[in-house]
């Protein structure tokens, strides 16, 4: 089973509702009731999916949520909470501290998880900066 996959599996688990259609201007919405909307033709590819859904997922179960009349403060303030969400699922630290004591490379450590190497280094940067681990 791919990480995709598994992924799909935990947001069905957690009744969320997964719908696809074109955006004009998002990739992907989430609402507090539970709904993702993904626009799939703007992702590269299926790790792209990963950490778009993962991201959105991160909203919902954090309760991040945010309206166009918000400030900026409380829009980064529910962006990075989904974010964290989304990294600390996809690359559990444990796993990443295994995996770096194995001496894999970033790109190697991103196809290891299933992500961008651009994701992967934002999590490195996380737990190194945010949780002082790495």
């Amino acid at each position: 089973m791919t990480h995709l996959q598994r992924l799909y599996e935990t947001a069905d688990g957690l009744g969320l509702q997964i719908c696809y259609f074109p955006m004009e201007n998002n990739t992907a919405i989430s609402t507090p009731d539970g709904f993702i909307g993904m626009d799939v033709d703007r992702l590269e590819n299926s790790a792209g999916e990963l950490e778009c859904l993962a991201h959105e997922m991160g909203h919902c179960i954090t309760g991040s949520f945010y309206t166009l009349d918000s400030d900026l403060y409380q829009q980064r303030r529910c962006e990075e909470r989904a974010d964290r969400w989304a990294m600390e699922r996809l690359v559990p630290l444990k796993d990443l501290k295994r995996a770096l004591a194995m001496g894999l490379r970033p790109h190697e450590l991103a196809e290891l998880f299933g992500v961008t190497q651009a994701f992967l280094e934002k999590c490195l940067r996380y737990y190194h900066e945010a949780k002082g681990e790495i």
